[in-house]
Parts: C-alpha cells; sequence; structure tokens
C-alpha cells in the first residue's frame, strides 16, 4: 500500500479507527483557476466529488475575484506559476488568507521556493490525478487549519509578552507616582481593566498614555 493509498484511507475513515479528519467540511466551494477554460478533467473531478465550483482563467483582477466569490479553497492548473500569480498569493496571504493547492508542471527549485514562501498549501507537480483529489483537497485544507492555527498562538504569545511589558511598566509608573507598592499597582491596574471591561493590557497602555499628557 502506498503513501496515497494511506492517506485515501484515513481521509475517508476507512482506516478502522476515529480520526480528526472527519472535521473538514465535505461541501466545499472551490475557486479553480484553469491555464484553459476548454480543460474539463479538473472540472469533472471536483464536481463528481460534490464541490461546489466556480472556474475562471487567472488575470489581473484575480484578487478582487477572490474577495467577491469567497471561496473556502483555490486550486491553480497551471504549466508554471508566474511572477505576478506568485506576488498576489503573498498579498492573498496578508488579507485574505485561503487554502491554495497548485498543480503545475514547473518543479524547479527554484520554483517551489517561491511558492514555499507564498504560504501554498499544497504543491503538485506533474501529479493530477482526478481520484485523488478529494484527498489532495481535505489534506490541503487541513494544512492550512493547522498552519493558521499555528499562526494565531504565535500572535496570542507575541501579544501577551508585549501586554506583560506594558503592564510591568505601568506599575512602575504607579508606584513612582502614588506610592503603590507593586501588588498594590498590579491589582489597582486588574481593577480599572474591569471597571471598563477592558483587558489587562489596554489598561496599562491607557496608564502610559495619560502618564505621558501629564509629563
Amino acid at each position: 500500500m502506498d503513501i496515497w493509498q494511506i492517506t485515501d484511507r484515513i481521509v475517508s475513515g476507512k482506516s478502522g479507527r476515529a480520526n480528526s479528519w472527519s472535521i473538514i467540511e465535505r461541501m466545499l466551494n472551490v475557486l479553480l483557476v484553469e491555464k484553459e477554460l476548454e480543460s474539463d478533467s479538473l472540472e469533472s473531478a471536483l464536481k463528481g466529488h460534490g464541490f461546489e465550483l466556480l472556474k475562471i482563467q487567472y488575470d489581473p483582477q484575480f484578487i478582487e475575484i477572490v474577495k467577491d466569490t469567497s471561496p473556502d479553497v483555490i486550486i491553480f492548473n497551471l504549466e508554471t506559476p508566474s511572477n505576478r500569480l506568485i506576488s498576489d498569493l503573498h498579498r492573498l496571504d496578508q488579507e485574505q488568507p485561503l487554502p491554495v493547492i497548485i498543480f503545475a508542471n514547473d518543479g524547479s527549485i527554484d520554483t517551489i521556493n517561491k511558492i514555499t514562501k507564498a504560504e501554498v498549501s499544497t504543491y503538485i507537480v506533474d501529479g493530477l490525478v482526478s481520484q485523488r483529489v478529494n484527498t489532495i483537497i481535505q489534506i490541503a485544507v487541513a494544512r492550512f487549519k493547522h498552519k493558521q492555527a499555528l499562526r494565531q498562538s504565535l500572535e496570542d504569545a507575541r501579544t501577551q509578552l508585549e501586554d506583560r511589558k506594558q503592564i510591568d511598566r505601568a506599575k512602575a509608573i504607579l508606584i513612582k507616582t502614588q506610592n503603590f507598592t507593586e501588588d498594590h499597582a498590579y491589582h489597582t491596574l486588574r481593577k480599572l481593566a474591569m471597571d471598563r471591561n477592558i483587558t489587562l493590557g489596554e489598561m496599562a497602555r491607557n496608564v502610559i498614555a495619560m502618564a505621558e499628557l501629564l509629563k
């Protein structure tokens, strides 16, 4: 049994045990970007698996089309991703992150490096096999969700670190200006934050801003 067969069994739930893939939606809206609109092999495979589908050719309005249609997944079927497309994918990742799958014929290291930096979920070279399209999509979506969760965790950690710095600075201001103990300064900040229904970090920034104004 090869890796694709094993993966097919996991995604389809045939592995004989509970799996986390069941949380992935079965009916996804797919934006299919083809090099030729006349090509229908990938389109047929997607429809056969029950995906809702919008098929277009890549053009300068790509980002606007994505924003207007709000797909769950974007799939490209191209010879090679152009520099403009890669630039658009970078922008998309910043403005509206989505799972992106690219089927292409370009397996050069330079292209793969560019695609990786553009946060493409899956890049497949010479591997368009219609029977495995569903598996590829489900794995790409799961990988995307995992990466987004890691990003959020990292952002939360950064926010907590910055909040801690601001809280320490605000406490120092209260200790200096109000002759509070460190414990009293912390509990004062906490009570002020609760009374105003804001976070402790936000309250600390307010105290710092007020201190700056009173200088």
